[in-house]
């Protein structure tokens, strides 16, 4: 780590009510994230996500802790200070939140008005937004007459209208189909590289952190469970949350139909083999044969890459006598984690 980081949570806790109605939100959270990074947030519903986000954005205090923004204590400022911080945070939301009464240039041109910029630098300002979005031709269009891709790329150019450090992305692509996610996604990335703005994505979608975010924090009942690159997290979840999350992205186990249909087909032994370095599996597979007289077949699984390294998981079918079969499992996991799959 590198100096402070620009979004710093310090043994935050948030509780909504008092006496026996109190609700904890956030329970002791510690978290930093770097300027410049895509900072994946995820969790299940209830997990205190978009509390998280109002505490940052100082829409809510904490109940106890720090929450440091550039180095400021949130806590120390009042509400005059709070809208200058503000200003300095986007946010696009899952439901877009764009104000149908407005065209999509009148939309991305409000917050430069409450702002206070002059009508010509608002003017500038807009057709600059709305071509690095991909949506110039839009502009006298009202929301309505949108999809749902085009509406959330109008309210990432209004989230960046005052020029913000920070972007916070709420659930920003659960409302769109996959190749409009994508679409989105890539946007972001543009906004991170091109713009150098550190985005937070909330999302309870793993797929969305497995293609944007640089690093990602597990969120349960309020709570850090885990927090890392997401090639760590990806390939060896500690959590029983990450973990879940990762099987909802990485196949690596058949279940149900999917196991009995490879019983059906494959009478030999199965193994589960988690892959970190599909190098060093292959090379023991690739002299199974010859030193311990075992077959195998991949039957399950697969192996994908993340930040220029390999992960996964293979179902494997061993045939061979039972104790050559043996000493290929004992030999496999000197090199990487096995189950054994039950018949």
């Amino acid at each position: 780590m590198t100096g402070a980081p620009l979004i710093e949570l310090e043994h935050v806790s948030k509780v909504f009510g008092t006496g026996t109605g109190a609700v904890t939100a956030i329970d002791d959270l510690s978290l930093g994230i770097e300027a410049g990074q895509i900072f994946g947030v995820i969790g299940y519903s209830g997990a205190g996500k978009s509390t998280l986000v109002r505490l940052i954005n100082a829409l809510e205090p904490v109940t106890s802790g720090r929450v440091l923004v550039d180095g400021v204590d949130l806590s120390t400022l009042g509400e005059r200070e709070l809208r200058t911080v503000r200003a300095g945070i986007g946010m696009i939301f899952q439901q877009f939140n764009l104000l149908r009464s407005r065209t999509v240039f009148g939309n991305v041109a409000y917050p430069l008005k409450i702002a206070g910029w002059a009508k010509e630098e608002r003017r500038r300002r807009v057709a600059e937004l709305l071509n690095f979005v991909g949506i110039a031709e839009k502009a006298w269009s009202y929301p309505d007459q949108l999809s749902g891709g085009q509406k959330q790329r109008v309210g990432i150019a209004r989230a960046l209208a005052t020029n913000p450090k920070i972007l916070l992305a709420d659930e920003s692509t659960s409302a769109l189909d996959p190749d409009t996610t994508a679409e989105v996604l890539r946007l972001l990335k543009r906004v991170n590289s091109e713009l150098g703005v550190t985005i937070v994505v909330i999302t309870h979608e793993m797929d969305v952190v497995r293609e944007i975010a640089d690093r990602v924090a597990v969120l349960d009942s309020g709570r850090l469970v885990e927090e890392g690159t997401v090639y760590d997290v990806f390939s060896a979840p500690k959590s029983e949350t990450a973990q879940r999350f990762v099987n909802t992205v990485l196949r690596e186990t058949p279940e149900g139909a999917d196991l009995r249909r490879i019983r059906s087909r494959h009478g030999g032994r199965l193994i589960a083999a988690r892959v970190h370095d599909a190098g060093r599996l292959g090379a023991v597979l690739s002299d199974a044969v010859g030193r311990h007289g075992v077959r195998f077949e991949i039957v399950y699984g697969g192996i994908t890459t993340l930040s220029g390294r390999s992960f996964g998981g293979l179902t494997l079918e061993l045939i061979g006598e039972t104790s050559d079969v043996d000493a290929l499992v004992a030999e496999l996991r000197t090199t990487t984690e096995i189950e054994e799959i039950a018949a």
